[in-house]
């Protein structure tokens, strides 16, 4: 069977831009979109004075304003709504189970780029194996200066099983046809800093160790995904500062996120937690063992 997109709606710009973003993936994969709304009640005191009905009027209007200016512009794009009463995070999840893919809106930062997470947003990611992608107003693919065809760029992390997470961005680079970008940042180990007479050699020798190990993880993809062109970044540093950097003028970034199932700890970790906030392009979160 084939997955639908999912996206939440909420009435906002955000909401909206992220809306139109996932009717263009669900074409692009040739499945339904299903649009949800989901509120908490009762809303007191936040909203003083706002009736059930109103809420739910309120609820119904948002769907069916996003429906409508889909429908207008892919009318061969089978579309459904729901609108939940429960709390947005919980109720997002719930619906992710049965998607191939959940599409969030976020507030970007004003004048600089990247995101506001907010915690239905955070919530929702860590609370669904679903493929989640973070759309902001600025990436609205009907907004002006939006082009098609730019790459595709996925953290690599050789000391993680990615298998989820290479699948998911050959899958979107062949989809799209476009270039994909695998970016991977590494540190010599803090010990060395103490070593004496260190030998540069060593750092050297590390380094193409460490391009090997990212060849040998995208060997496999490669082969699967032959039509797709693929690069490799391989830098000393921040893993997610050099992604954050690759996000400009990037189509998507594709970072992992490893499952935890403690419920105490982090839950996103540091790399998808970077680039969540700061890059200038949609994000994929893919959830991992």
């Amino acid at each position: 069977m084939k997955h639908h997109v999912t996206v939440g709606v909420d009435g906002s710009p955000e909401s909206r831009a992220a809306a139109r973003w996932a009717a263009q993936e669900a074409v692009l994969r040739q499945v339904p979109l299903r649009l949800v709304h989901a509120v908490d009640w009762p809303l007191d005191p936040v909203f003083p004075g706002l009736g059930r009905q109103d809420v739910d009027r309120w609820g119904d209007q948002a769907l069916s304003e996003a429906a409508q200016e889909l429908h207008q512009r892919h009318r061969n794009l089978e579309i459904t709504t729901r609108c939940l009463k429960a709390r947005p995070a919980a109720a997002l999840a719930a619906e992710a189970a049965d998607a191939g893919l959940l599409v969030l809106g976020s507030r970007g930062l004003g004048g600089l780029v990247g995101f506001v997470m907010g915690s239905v947003a955070m919530s929702t990611v860590v609370a669904t194996d679903t493929p989640v992608v973070l759309v902001r107003l600025a990436d609205d693919p009907y907004g002006p200066g939006t082009g098609s065809g730019a790459e595709i760029v996925v953290g690599v992390d050789i000391h993680e099983a990615c298998d989820r997470v290479l699948a998911f961005a050959f899958d979107e680079a062949a989809r799209r046809d476009c270039p994909l970008r695998a970016v991977h940042g590494w540190k010599m180990p803090a010990a060395y800093s103490y070593v004496p007479f260190f030998d540069p050699d060593n750092e050297r020798d590390v380094g193409r160790s460490v391009t090997h190990m990212v060849g040998d993880m995208l060997l496999p993809w490669q082969h699967k995904f032959p039509d797709v062109n693929v690069s490799r970044n391989v830098f000393t540093g921040s893993a997610g500062e050099h992604l954050v950097k690759a996000s400009q003028g990037a189509g998507l970034v594709v970072v992992g996120r490893r499952v935890r199932h403690s419920p105490l700890g982090a839950h996103l970790g540091a790399v998808a937690h970077a680039v969540l906030h700061h890059a200038a392009s949609p994000v994929a979160v893919i959830a991992h063992d």
